[in-house]
């Protein structure tokens, strides 16, 4: 028998079995003849297979001649030796040989198991290390590019403080030039100008959430309030994200908002799940970004797959859910389609009306917003309605010198006048 490798041959009889441990263990030398210089793990590991299978076939091997010495002793002792017999006390000493090999065997097998078991965990160690190494190396990419935007933002930071410094010296100089002048025209016209009634666009009467939270208008503490148990604000932790995406995409820089916006989505879904809200709210955002763009295709895309999230995960009655169906609502106005546009208003105002009561100034703006898109149908009688209902809850929740009373009260004329002209 040659259980060994590499030209290598041991032989052993049944009176040597101790032999052939020594003669297993020799194949790890003969893997290594022929490899000069130092040997590689991977060598080590496969030398050390070929080992584990040579002393399993020297164990299989023991393990007979062991069954035979056992049987033989057993018919020594049943034809009547006596004990202290030449023929039985060699068939013992041979027997506690094969016995002491094969326990030399095991733990040789157990050694070599263990090795290979040490080599996969340290394998799957290493290549849990590049993994991190990788993760190391896209985090610090990331970190360069924020501070080269940080560094951006405040080169540009002090040009605009250095340009007010000198605006604010140019206001004193002509604030020194006009008290010496008594008779200025010039005033009295700015002061008229002043004065002068201006018209809101279309764009400014039909607006979003997201509009809104863009030109920082201010709400009431009830509102305030009432807004932050729904949970249609932004996050606190997507709070900075979406003043800097906001910032970007008012700048033109969509190259670098949808970026961002898209890198933030992935993270989130990976950390909390696509079904999150706040997974929603950052659909929102990029949703914004395209419809700047004039993508309204994918922003109403955004749209439909955050207003699912937050119905599945909110309820159907929950304020985003009426949030998120106001600006769906916006953005089919603004491709036309105000049919498609009126249901979506009405279901974000019964749920408004639902949770915020039915004087809550944000039901007066969904009244504008769905007022608007009757207007554009020719539906006067239910626009001047819905009007009228909202001017009713300004003037007493925000009294009759509010911008929303003037404001609807402007819109107001419109269908008034359309009626006029209907019943002529």
């Amino acid at each position: 028998m040659a259980p060994g490798g590499g030209g290598a041959r041991c032989i052993v009889g049944p009176a040597h079995s101790s032999g052939r441990l020594s003669c297993a263990m020799s194949l790890m030398v003969a893997v290594g003849e022929g490899q000069p210089g130092r040997m590689t793990a991977d060598d080590i590991i496969a030398g050390t297979r070929q080992v584990v299978k040579g002393l399993e076939a020297l164990r299989s091997e023991n393990r007979g001649i062991s069954q035979q010495l056992q049987e033989a002793l057993i018919q020594g002792h049943g034809q009547e030796e006596p004990p202290g017999s030449r023929a039985l006390q060699l068939l013992e000493e041979k027997y506690d040989l094969v016995r002491k090999s094969l326990e030399g065997i095991e733990l040789g097998l157990g050694e070599a198991k263990m090795m290979i078991a040490l080599s996969s965990h340290i394998g799957a160690l290493e290549a849990e290390k590049q993994k991190l190494r990788a993760q190391v190396k896209r985090l610090c990419q990331e970190n360069l590019w924020l501070r080269e935007e940080l560094a951006g933002t405040q080169l540009r930071l002090q040009q605009s403080e250095e340009m007010v410094a000198q605006l604010e010296e140019e206001k004193k100089h002509l604030e020194f030039m006009n008290q010496l002048k008594q008779y200025d025209t010039k005033e009295e016209q700015l002061e008229k100008d002043k004065a002068r009634p201006r018209k809101d666009s279309l764009a400014s009467l039909f607006a979003s959430d997201e509009d809104e939270q863009r030109q920082g208008r201010q709400l009431t503490s009830t509102a305030t309030e009432v807004a932050q148990q729904g949970g249609y604000e932004i996050p606190a932790r997507l709070r900075t994200l979406h003043n800097l995406v906001i910032q970007y995409a008012s700048q033109g820089r969509y190259e670098v908002a949808v970026p961002l916006c898209k890198q933030a989505l992935e993270d989130l879904e990976k950390s909390s799940g696509h079904g999150h809200p706040d997974v929603a709210t950052m659909l929102n955002i990029l949703a914004l970004v395209y419809r700047d763009q004039n993508k309204y295709k994918e922003a109403t895309d955004l749209l439909n797959d955050a207003l699912d999230i937050r119905e599945q995960a909110l309820g159907v009655e929950h304020p985003a859910v009426a949030a998120t169906l106001n600006n769906l609502a916006v953005l089919y106005g603004k491709r036309g389609k105000y049919k498609e546009a009126e249901p979506l208003c009405k279901r974000a105002l019964e749920i408004r009306e639902k949770v915020l009561g039915t004087t809550h100034p944000d039901v007066a703006k969904q009244l504008n917003n769905l007022a608007l898109l009757c207007q554009n149908q020719g539906k006067f009688e239910e626009v001047e309605r819905y009007y009228e209902r909202a001017l009713r809850i300004y003037q007493s929740q925000l009294g009759p010198h509010d911008p929303n009373v003037a404001k609807t009260k402007n819109n107001l004329v419109t269908p008034q006048q359309a009626r006029a002209v209907q019943t002529l």
